[in-house]
Protein backbone atom coordinates (compact mmCIF):
# COMPACT_ATOMS: atom_id res chain seq x y z
CA UNK A 1 0.00 0.00 0.00
CA UNK A 2 2.79 2.41 1.35
CA UNK A 3 4.58 1.83 -2.56
CA UNK A 4 1.05 2.54 -4.55
CA UNK A 5 0.69 5.43 -2.53
CA UNK A 6 3.90 6.84 -2.95
CA UNK A 7 5.54 5.56 -5.92
CA UNK A 8 2.72 4.87 -8.28
CA UNK A 9 -0.30 7.12 -7.25
CA UNK A 10 2.09 10.03 -5.77
CA UNK A 11 -0.17 10.71 -2.62
CA UNK A 12 0.44 10.44 0.64
CA UNK A 13 -1.56 8.01 2.51
CA UNK A 14 -3.58 8.36 5.50
CA UNK A 15 -3.49 5.57 7.64
CA UNK A 16 -5.09 5.41 10.98
CA UNK A 17 -5.39 2.94 13.77
CA UNK A 18 -2.68 1.02 11.67
CA UNK A 19 -0.70 -1.70 13.50
CA UNK A 20 2.29 -2.71 11.40
CA UNK A 21 2.94 -6.35 11.71
CA UNK A 22 5.23 -7.42 13.57
CA UNK A 23 8.36 -10.54 12.14
CA UNK A 24 8.49 -13.42 14.11
CA UNK A 25 11.68 -13.20 15.97
CA UNK A 26 13.44 -16.30 14.67
CA UNK A 27 16.92 -17.38 16.13
CA UNK A 28 19.10 -17.64 13.81
CA UNK A 29 21.22 -21.18 12.84
CA UNK A 30 25.05 -21.18 14.07
CA UNK A 31 27.41 -23.84 13.20
CA UNK A 32 29.82 -25.72 15.44
CA UNK A 33 33.11 -24.82 15.29
CA UNK A 34 33.77 -27.92 14.05
CA UNK A 35 30.80 -27.58 11.76
CA UNK A 36 32.58 -24.87 10.61
CA UNK A 37 35.71 -26.22 9.90
CA UNK A 38 34.32 -29.48 8.23
CA UNK A 39 32.27 -26.64 5.56
CA UNK A 40 35.96 -24.81 4.96
CA UNK A 41 37.92 -28.23 4.60
CA UNK A 42 35.15 -28.84 1.46
CA UNK A 43 36.59 -25.35 -0.45
CA UNK A 44 39.02 -24.16 -2.09
CA UNK A 45 40.83 -20.67 -3.94
CA UNK A 46 39.28 -18.00 -3.63
CA UNK A 47 35.63 -19.50 -2.55
CA UNK A 48 37.92 -20.89 0.72
CA UNK A 49 39.06 -17.69 0.83
CA UNK A 50 35.59 -15.22 0.73
CA UNK A 51 33.91 -18.15 3.22
CA UNK A 52 36.34 -18.06 5.78
CA UNK A 53 36.48 -13.88 5.61
CA UNK A 54 32.77 -14.30 5.98
CA UNK A 55 33.33 -16.19 9.36
CA UNK A 56 36.61 -14.39 10.59
CA UNK A 57 35.65 -10.94 10.15
CA UNK A 58 31.62 -11.42 10.58
CA UNK A 59 31.07 -9.85 7.06
CA UNK A 60 27.67 -10.17 5.36
CA UNK A 61 28.04 -11.55 2.33
CA UNK A 62 27.51 -8.38 0.22
CA UNK A 63 30.18 -6.69 2.90
CA UNK A 64 32.72 -9.38 1.43
CA UNK A 65 32.30 -8.96 -2.25
CA UNK A 66 32.23 -5.20 -2.09
CA UNK A 67 35.85 -4.94 -0.43
CA UNK A 68 38.42 -3.14 -2.36
CA UNK A 69 42.07 -3.45 -2.01
CA UNK A 70 43.00 -0.41 0.03
CA UNK A 71 40.08 -1.77 3.16
CA UNK A 72 42.69 -4.29 3.75
CA UNK A 73 44.75 -3.20 6.88
CA UNK A 74 47.48 -5.99 7.30
CA UNK A 75 49.40 -3.96 9.46
CA UNK A 76 46.95 -3.70 12.02
CA UNK A 77 44.96 -6.82 11.04
CA UNK A 78 41.64 -4.85 10.21
CA UNK A 79 38.96 -4.70 7.49
CA UNK A 80 37.29 -1.48 6.96
CA UNK A 81 33.73 -2.11 6.12
CA UNK A 82 32.44 0.61 3.72
CA UNK A 83 29.05 1.51 3.03
CA UNK A 84 27.62 -1.52 5.34
CA UNK A 85 24.24 -2.19 6.12
CA UNK A 86 22.12 1.20 6.41
CA UNK A 87 25.22 2.97 4.60
CA UNK A 88 27.42 2.85 7.99
CA UNK A 89 31.29 2.40 7.69
CA UNK A 90 33.15 0.09 10.21
CA UNK A 91 36.19 -1.90 11.70
CA UNK A 92 36.10 -5.40 11.91
CA UNK A 93 39.32 -7.90 12.86
CA UNK A 94 41.57 -9.35 10.10
CA UNK A 95 42.55 -13.67 11.18
CA UNK A 96 45.87 -13.60 11.42
CA UNK A 97 45.70 -17.13 9.59
CA UNK A 98 44.04 -15.14 6.46
CA UNK A 99 46.84 -12.67 5.86
CA UNK A 100 49.28 -14.56 4.09
CA UNK A 101 46.37 -16.45 2.06
CA UNK A 102 45.06 -12.72 1.07
CA UNK A 103 48.55 -11.26 0.03
CA UNK A 104 48.78 -14.38 -2.37
CA UNK A 105 45.50 -13.26 -3.11
CA UNK A 106 46.41 -9.90 -4.28
CA UNK A 107 49.12 -10.59 -6.06
CA UNK A 108 47.32 -12.83 -8.47
CA UNK A 109 44.37 -9.90 -8.53
CA UNK A 110 46.74 -7.07 -9.33
CA UNK A 111 48.33 -9.20 -12.00
CA UNK A 112 44.85 -9.10 -13.24
CA UNK A 113 44.28 -5.88 -13.03
CA UNK A 114 47.20 -4.64 -15.24
CA UNK A 115 46.28 -7.36 -17.98
CA UNK A 116 43.02 -5.42 -17.98
CA UNK A 117 44.19 -2.02 -17.75
CA UNK A 118 46.99 -2.86 -20.82
CA UNK A 119 43.75 -3.77 -22.91
CA UNK A 120 41.67 -0.48 -21.78
CA UNK A 121 39.51 -2.16 -19.85
CA UNK A 122 37.67 0.25 -17.61
CA UNK A 123 38.00 1.38 -14.04
CA UNK A 124 35.46 -0.32 -11.62
CA UNK A 125 32.40 0.83 -10.65
CA UNK A 126 32.05 3.94 -8.25
CA UNK A 127 28.90 4.88 -6.09
CA UNK A 128 27.72 8.26 -6.03
CA UNK A 129 30.14 11.02 -5.86
CA UNK A 130 33.31 8.95 -5.65
CA UNK A 131 33.39 8.71 -9.46
CA UNK A 132 33.62 12.38 -9.86
CA UNK A 133 36.29 13.05 -6.91
CA UNK A 134 38.78 9.69 -7.44
CA UNK A 135 40.02 8.01 -10.61
CA UNK A 136 38.37 4.12 -10.82
CA UNK A 137 41.36 2.97 -12.51
CA UNK A 138 43.67 3.51 -9.33
CA UNK A 139 45.26 -0.37 -7.83
CA UNK A 140 43.33 1.04 -4.32
CA UNK A 141 39.88 1.22 -5.60
CA UNK A 142 39.85 -2.61 -7.23
CA UNK A 143 37.77 -5.47 -5.73
CA UNK A 144 39.81 -7.90 -3.67
CA UNK A 145 37.61 -10.32 -5.13
CA UNK A 146 36.91 -9.91 -8.79
CA UNK A 147 34.62 -11.59 -11.06
CA UNK A 148 36.21 -13.85 -13.27
CA UNK A 149 35.46 -12.07 -16.40
CA UNK A 150 34.44 -8.56 -17.87
CA UNK A 151 31.14 -7.61 -18.50
CA UNK A 152 29.41 -4.22 -19.90
CA UNK A 153 28.17 -1.99 -16.93
CA UNK A 154 24.31 -1.33 -18.15
CA UNK A 155 24.17 1.79 -16.25
CA UNK A 156 27.25 3.69 -18.82
CA UNK A 157 27.71 1.03 -21.68
CA UNK A 158 31.33 0.65 -20.24
CA UNK A 159 33.44 -2.85 -20.16
CA UNK A 160 34.06 -2.93 -16.70
CA UNK A 161 35.57 -5.98 -14.54
CA UNK A 162 32.75 -6.20 -11.52
CA UNK A 163 33.15 -8.32 -8.24
CA UNK A 164 32.47 -11.98 -7.72
CA UNK A 165 28.94 -12.81 -8.21
CA UNK A 166 26.95 -13.47 -5.27
CA UNK A 167 25.29 -16.55 -6.42
CA UNK A 168 28.17 -18.61 -7.35
CA UNK A 169 29.23 -18.70 -3.58
CA UNK A 170 25.75 -19.63 -2.54
CA UNK A 171 25.89 -22.43 -4.53
CA UNK A 172 29.56 -23.63 -3.50
CA UNK A 173 28.72 -23.08 0.27
CA UNK A 174 25.45 -25.16 -0.21
CA UNK A 175 27.74 -27.47 -1.80
CA UNK A 176 30.12 -27.40 0.49
CA UNK A 177 27.89 -28.22 3.55
CA UNK A 178 26.71 -30.94 1.58
CA UNK A 179 29.68 -32.39 0.95
CA UNK A 180 30.36 -31.95 5.01
CA UNK A 181 27.24 -34.05 6.09
CA UNK A 182 25.92 -31.34 7.85
CA UNK A 183 22.08 -31.23 8.09
CA UNK A 184 21.72 -27.73 9.59
CA UNK A 185 19.82 -25.58 7.20
CA UNK A 186 23.05 -23.21 6.11
CA UNK A 187 23.89 -20.03 4.29
CA UNK A 188 26.56 -17.58 3.57
CA UNK A 189 24.92 -15.50 6.24
CA UNK A 190 25.51 -18.62 8.63
CA UNK A 191 28.79 -17.81 8.98
CA UNK A 192 28.41 -14.32 9.95
CA UNK A 193 26.07 -15.91 12.86
CA UNK A 194 28.84 -18.54 14.24
CA UNK A 195 31.23 -15.64 14.22
CA UNK A 196 29.27 -13.46 16.64
CA UNK A 197 28.36 -16.60 18.86
CA UNK A 198 31.61 -17.96 19.51
CA UNK A 199 32.99 -14.58 20.06
CA UNK A 200 30.28 -14.73 22.61
CA UNK A 201 31.37 -18.09 23.72
CA UNK A 202 34.84 -17.37 24.07
CA UNK A 203 34.37 -14.40 26.55
CA UNK A 204 34.22 -11.51 24.09
CA UNK A 205 32.51 -8.31 25.48
CA UNK A 206 28.76 -7.59 24.36
CA UNK A 207 29.63 -4.10 23.20
CA UNK A 208 32.75 -5.28 21.51
CA UNK A 209 30.98 -8.10 19.57
CA UNK A 210 28.18 -5.40 18.75
CA UNK A 211 30.61 -2.82 17.06
CA UNK A 212 32.02 -6.02 15.15
CA UNK A 213 28.83 -6.56 13.51
CA UNK A 214 27.85 -3.46 13.28
CA UNK A 215 24.79 -3.93 15.03
CA UNK A 216 22.76 -0.34 15.94
CA UNK A 217 21.07 -1.56 19.14
CA UNK A 218 22.58 -3.91 21.65
CA UNK A 219 19.35 -5.78 21.30
CA UNK A 220 20.19 -7.07 18.19
CA UNK A 221 23.58 -8.50 19.75
CA UNK A 222 21.67 -10.16 22.76
CA UNK A 223 19.92 -12.80 20.44
CA UNK A 224 23.20 -14.73 20.31
CA UNK A 225 23.63 -14.99 24.03
CA UNK A 226 20.65 -17.25 23.71
CA UNK A 227 22.43 -19.58 21.32
CA UNK A 228 25.23 -20.20 23.52
CA UNK A 229 24.99 -23.57 25.02
CA UNK A 230 23.47 -23.17 28.54
CA UNK A 231 22.07 -19.38 27.39
CA UNK A 232 22.92 -16.19 28.72
CA UNK A 233 22.38 -17.05 32.42
CA UNK A 234 24.24 -20.11 32.24
CA UNK A 235 21.30 -22.73 32.82
CA UNK A 236 22.29 -26.04 34.18
CA UNK A 237 19.20 -28.22 33.91
CA UNK A 238 18.23 -30.06 37.10
CA UNK A 239 18.16 -33.38 35.23
CA UNK A 240 22.03 -33.41 35.11
CA UNK A 241 21.45 -34.43 38.80
CA UNK A 242 19.92 -37.19 38.56
CA UNK A 243 21.14 -40.18 37.60
CA UNK A 244 18.27 -41.11 35.09
CA UNK A 245 18.55 -44.13 32.40
CA UNK A 246 15.75 -45.92 30.69
CA UNK A 247 14.40 -49.34 31.87
CA UNK A 248 15.91 -51.02 28.52
CA UNK A 249 19.55 -50.04 29.70
CA UNK A 250 20.19 -47.84 27.14
CA UNK A 251 23.73 -45.87 27.69
CA UNK A 252 25.51 -42.83 26.32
Amino acid sequence: MLFLYKNVLCQPLAMVDVVRARKPNNLPVVLAESEVEAVLGEMEGDQWLMTSMLYGSGLRLMECLRLRAKDLDFEYRCVNVRRGKGGKDRVTTLADPLVKPLQRHLKLVKSMYERDKARGVEGVWMPDALAKKYDAREWRWQFVFPARRTSVDPRSGARRRHHYHPNTLQKAVKVAVARAGIEKKVSCHTFRHSFATHLLASGADIRTVQDQLGHQDVRTTQLYTHLLGRGASAVVSPLNRLRARPRDGLKD
